[in-house]
């Protein structure tokens, strides 16, 4: 099978599989756990680490290792990820409201409008403004605000987020979509002011600059990092077989061999749905 429509197919068995174990009191930790050990069951690899953000926490939470947060009845609970075969990257995500509970229902509604709005435009040629106007009027139309500063993107060979940006709001953005392109669309949809913060460090590492460095743990740490992800982020739960694996990560850090992302709170305290597909232009949804 193509690897591209694989990962595809194996992103969209995970995302099922996850969505069932979101449960009340449900360790998150344990649910990031089981997607990704699901994934390479399926025979792919996590094309980045399993985020799992609540309710006012648009993206990027990822478990830490031991995370003692446990999903409770109610919770507004945003599952994203990704699989890659040999490089060729595939995202998606999904909003469950745990617990069965239909207190958001409108807002879950809304996002998934927005993205199936948003894919009925894609085709080769259309300008990706045209793609984040679509999210946008479906969105306000529902009484919600997009968030402006999240955005969907390209995904390619090693890369979660490559050109273009596929933006949630109307930027006007002339530039064009071309046939077999892979892009990511994902909708984020909130009761808020529609802008996300920077928050607390994520946990979550790129690989950015692999120079030479003095301690001999954290050079085999960076081989061990070039090795298994390349350019394509991991986890400080990926690297526990590392003695003293966090006062490795930070000399790493601060030495600028690798980066650290941010978890992404919406900036006014409003709560977030979000949904995303994998979409290769002229082909259809990858991840459906």
């Amino acid at each position: 099978m193509e690897p591209w429509i694989l990962s595809g197919k194996i992103s969209s068995q995970a995302r099922e599989y996850g969505k069932t174990l979101c449960v009340p009191g449900a360790r998150i930790v344990d649910i990031a756990d089981k997607v990704e050990q699901k994934i390479i069951a399926l025979g792919g690899k996590p094309a980045f680490p399993v985020d799992i953000s609540l309710n006012t926490m648009a993206a990027h939470y990822c478990p830490f290792v031991d995370d003692p947060v446990i999903v409770q009845k109610g919770d507004l609970l945003k599952l994203d990820l990704g699989t890659h075969i040999e490089g060729h990257v595939t995202d998606t995500a999904v909003t469950i409201e745990v617990g069965g509970v239909d207190k958001y229902k409108k807002m879950r509604e809304a996002v998934t409008a927005a993205l199936k709005a948003a894919i009925d435009v894609v085709s080769p040629g259309v300008q990706v403004g045209k793609i984040g106007a679509a999210v946008e009027e479906v969105i306000t139309g529902y009484g919600y605000n997009p968030i402006r500063n999240l955005c969907g993107h390209g995904v390619g060979l090693w890369e979660v987020h490559t050109k273009p940006t596929i933006p949630n709001y109307d930027n006007k953005d002339p530039t064009k979509l071309t046939e077999g392109q892979r892009i990511a669309i994902e909708p984020f949809v909130t009761d808020g002011e529609g802008m996300i913060k920077e928050g607390k460090p994520s946990g979550i590492y790129a690989l950015i600059n692999p120079k030479p460095v003095r301690l001999d743990g954290a050079r085999k740490m960076i081989q061990h990092i070039m090795k298994e992800w390349k350019t394509l982020p991991f986890t400080v739960r990926w690297l526990k077989q590392f003695p003293n694996y966090q006062f490795l990560l930070n000399y790493l850090e601060k030495e600028q061999v690798i980066s650290q992302y941010g978890q992404l709170p919406e900036k006014s305290g409003g709560l977030v749905t979000q949904e995303e597909h994998t979409i290769m232009v002229g082909t259809g949804v990858l991840t459906k």
